[in-house]
C-alpha cells in the first residue's frame, strides 16, 4: 500500500464510532481529534520537522528553508469531521501535506522558503454550530465572545471543551499570524460534488469559494382546528413557508449560470399536530454563491415574495436573524501555476468554484491562497460512503508537491 494511503487509514482509526459502517466521528476539540493530532505531530517529528500546537489547537509542522527569514509556504487542511463522516474530507489534505514533506526529505530537496504543514481544528460546524475556527483564529477573524456562548448538544460549552484538551479560549487570539509570516497557502481537498467525475477531469483548480447569506424566518399564522376551520378562513403558516421555499427554488434555478444555490435547511412547525392548522413555522435558509450580485438578486426576490405572501395569506413573516459573509477569490497567479503543472504532467483540469466553505476562505483574506480539488465518486461527502479513488488521491498529492516546490522558490513572486 502507498505510504500516504496507509497514513490516511491510520488517522481514520481515531474515531468515536464503533465500526466502519458508521463512518468517522472525530469532532472538534474531542479526545479523538486530540489523539489524531498527537499521532500527526509524532509523524512530523520523525521527519525532523519543528512541530507545535498553537493557541487555537491548530498543528503546525515546519521544515526550514535555505533562508529562515523568508515567509513560509503553507499547505494543509483539517482533521476534525462531522458526525459519521467519510474518510477523505479534510484528512486527505493533511496526509497529502505530510507525504509531500516525506518525499522532499527522501529526495534531498532544499527549498528557499520554509515549508509548513497546517492541520486546522474545528473546520466543521458539526459540534458547536460554528465552522473554520482554527483558520479564523490564525487570520484574526475569530469572535471570542461569540465562541464563549457556544454549547454542544451534550451541554458542553466551547470553553470547557477547549479546557479538556489543554487549551484556553482566553488565549485563542494568540493563534493569529501576521501577513509577513506566510508567502502562500495551498489546500488539497476532495471536490464533494460531481463536476470532475462527470467531465472526466483529474484536477479541479478552484476559482473562488462561495459564501452564504443566511436567514432565520418565523412565519406567524393562526393555529386552529383542522376539522372546523374553513379553507377560506385559514392563515396557514406552513403553506406560507412552503410558498417561500418554492420561490427560493425557482430563483435559484434562474441563477444557475452563476452557480448560486438556495436551500431551506430546516422547516419546523411549532407544536405541530395532524389535526391542527399550523400557526407558527420556523425556517432556516442558506443562499450561497461566489457572486454577491447573484446572491443579492435572490434575497431581493425572497423579500418581495414575503410581502406578497403576508398579504395573500394574512400571516406575519419576520426575519429574526440575518447574516452574510463575503465570497473570496483564489489567487490568480497560483491558479495559473497549478494549471501549468497539470499541463506539463498531461493531467486534465477544470476551473470551478467551491460551493462549500473551507479554511482556505479565511486564509485568502490575509495570504495568497489556492485550492486543488480531486474527484469525489458520485459527489458523495459527509457520509460514510464518501470515496475518492487511490489514483486520484496520488495525482492530487503530486500536483500539491509540485505547486509547493515552485512556490518555495524565492524567484516566484505573487504580487
Amino acid at each position: 500500500m502507498n505510504q500516504a494511503i496507509d497514513h490516511l487509514e491510520t488517522i481514520n482509526r481515531f474515531t468515536s464510532t464503533a465500526n466502519e459502517k458508521e463512518g468517522i466521528t472525530r469532532l472538534a476539540y474531542s479526545l479523538e481529534e486530540k489523539e489524531a493530532k498527537q499521532w500527526l505531530m509524532n509523524s512530523c517529528e520523525q521527519l525532523g520537522l519543528i512541530v507545535r500546537e498553537d493557541a487555537a489547537g491548530n498543528m503546525i509542522a515546519r521544515r526550514e528553508g535555505k533562508d529562515v527569514n523568508l515567509p513560509a509556504v503553507a499547505f494543509g487542511s483539517h482533521i476534525d469531521t462531522v458526525y459519521q463522516a467519510g474518510r477523505y474530507d479534510g484528512a486527505l489534505g493533511v496526509i497529502a501535506g505530510l507525504d509531500v514533506l516525506r518525499q522532499l526529505n527522501e529526495e534531498g530537496v532544499e527549498t528557499d522558503h520554509p515549508l509548513e504543514l497546517i492541520a486546522f481544528t474545528c473546520e466543521e460546524s458539526a459540534r458547536f454550530g460554528v465552522s473554520t475556527v482554527g483558520s479564523k483564529a490564525m487570520a484574526q477573524q475569530v469572535d471570542k465572545a461569540a465562541l464563549c456562548s457556544l454549547v454542544d448538544k451534550d451541554g458542553t460549552t466551547f470553553t470547557d471543551a477547549l479546557a479538556k484538551v489543554d487549551l484556553s479560549v482566553d488565549a485563542i487570539n494568540c493563534a493569529e499570524r501576521q501577513p509577513e509570516a506566510l508567502k502562500a497557502f495551498v489546500e488539497l481537498h476532495i471536490e464533494q460534488a460531481k463536476q470532475l467525475e462527470r467531465q472526466g477531469k483529474n484536477i479541479g483548480v478552484v476559482t473562488g469559494i462561495a459564501a452564504p447569506h443566511r436567514l432565520f424566518l418565523v412565519v406567524k399564522g393562526e393555529t386552529s382546528h383542522s376539522g372546523t376551520t374553513a379553507m377560506e378562513d385559514r392563515h396557514d403558516a406552513l403553506l406560507a413557508a412552503a410558498e417561500l421555499s418554492l420561490e427560493l427554488e425557482h430563483q435559484s434555478i434562474m441563477e444557475k449560470d452563476w452557480n448560486t444555490f438556495a436551500t431551506v435547511g430546516t422547516l419546523h412547525v411549532v407544536n405541530g399536530a395532524m389535526n391542527t392548522v399550523p400557526g407558527r413555522v420556523e425556517m432556516k435558509i442558506d443562499i450561497r454563491s461566489q457572486y454577491v450580485h447573484s446572491r443579492n438578486r435572490i434575497i431581493t426576490k425572497l423579500k418581495q415574495k414575503i410581502s406578497a405572501v403576508q398579504k395573500q395569506r394574512g400571516v406575519v413573516i419576520d426575519i429574526e436573524h440575518e447574516e452574510k459573509t463575503q465570497p473570496v477569490q483564489m489567487n490568480a497567479r497560483i491558479r495559473s501555476l497549478i494549471t501549468a503543472i497539470c499541463d506539463e504532467k498531461g493531467l486534465s483540469h477544470l476551473s470551478l468554484p467551491s460551493g462549500a466553505g473551507h479554511d482556505s476562505m479565511n486564509m485568502a483574506r490575509r495570504w495568497p491562497t489556492a485550492m486543488i480539488f480531486v474527484p469525489s465518486v458520485d459527489g458523495v461527502s459527509h457520509h460514510p460512503s464518501e470515496y475518492t479513488k487511490e489514483e486520484d488521491c496520488l495525482v492530487g498529492i503530486e500536483v500539491l508537491k509540485e505547486t509547493v516546490v515552485k512556490l518555495a522558490n524565492k524567484d516566484v513572486f505573487l504580487s
